[in-house]
């Protein structure tokens, strides 16, 4: 196999595609389970705002992020500062992502797909983190299979999306890097750490047709690559934007 390895152009925003969004059904769960108010919560909507502002356009991602109430997924003495546009700690060396880099890669990762694939599409998230790009994820596509390598981590995933119940949604206990072959093939691949360089089996684990979504080191920084598997035996490489992520690291602990 030869793994693409050459930057390329930018990729462009293509023109707002949406499936039916499962964002009402989700908000009852979570106004039943005492999470949140059946009125938008105003934090939300100006987050939303704010990455709308920032170039995000895809109604979708936009709908899934004003649906998954985020401070659900931080610590209590930081739930005040869950809609800014910043990473926050989340325990164990780790990080919730910025919102705006949530939207950023969603948006990538989903462009182009037609709301039937989207409806019907298979995804892997390598890090699952406090599992909140997971349940933004699966508010937009079929079903979603999310790997994380730290127990502790994994339980407390576990724990924070109980209430959301996403029949859509599993999680797993593993070395992200290996993927999860059991599963695969893949529609779309999002990589939550920053890796040393795009691992041969989330190539191998991505449909024909499929996207995949890394940081990835680069010289003394991080750089968001876009990889598209455009046949059996053939992937296209596409370097963006700067990013900061947490090292991807091997082995589960």
């Amino acid at each position: 196999m030869n793994s693409p390895k050459t930057p390329g152009a930018s990729a462009e925003q293509l023109a707002n595609r949406a499936v039916q969004p499962r964002g009402p059904a989700m908000a009852k769960r979570l106004v039943d389970a005492g999470l949140a108010t059946m009125a938008p919560d105003r934090a939300r909507v100006r987050m939303v705002e704010g990455l709308r502002s920032m170039g995000v356009r895809d109604a979708q991602v936009l709908e899934a992020m004003q649906t998954v109430p985020r401070h659900v997924f931080v610590e209590d003495g930081l739930a005040s500062r869950a809609y800014e546009d910043s990473a926050l700690p989340i325990g164990f060396g780790q990080t919730i992502s910025k919102p705006s880099t949530v939207a950023r890669m969603l948006e990538l990762v989903l462009e182009g797909m037609s709301p039937e694939r989207r409806s019907a599409a298979h995804g892997l998230e390598i890090g699952t983190g406090c599992g909140y790009q997971a349940a933004v994820l699966a508010q937009m596509i079929g079903d979603v299979v999310s790997i994380e390598r730290l127990r502790e981590l994994h339980e407390q995933a576990r724990s924070n999306l109980r209430p959301f119940r996403q029949p859509n949604l599993r999680l797993v206990y593993g070395d992200g890097r290996l993927g999860a072959q059991s599963a695969a093939p893949f529609d779309v691949v999002v990589v939550a750490a920053a890796a040393d360089a795009i691992a041969d089996p989330w190539l191998l684990q991505l449909k024909v047709g499929g996207r995949l979504i890394a940081p990835v080191k680069f010289g003394q920084g991080q750089v968001l690559q876009l990889v598209e598997r455009s046949a059996q035996d053939q992937w296209q490489l596409t370097s963006l934007d700067a990013v900061r992520f947490v090292p991807l690291k091997a082995g589960t602990r």
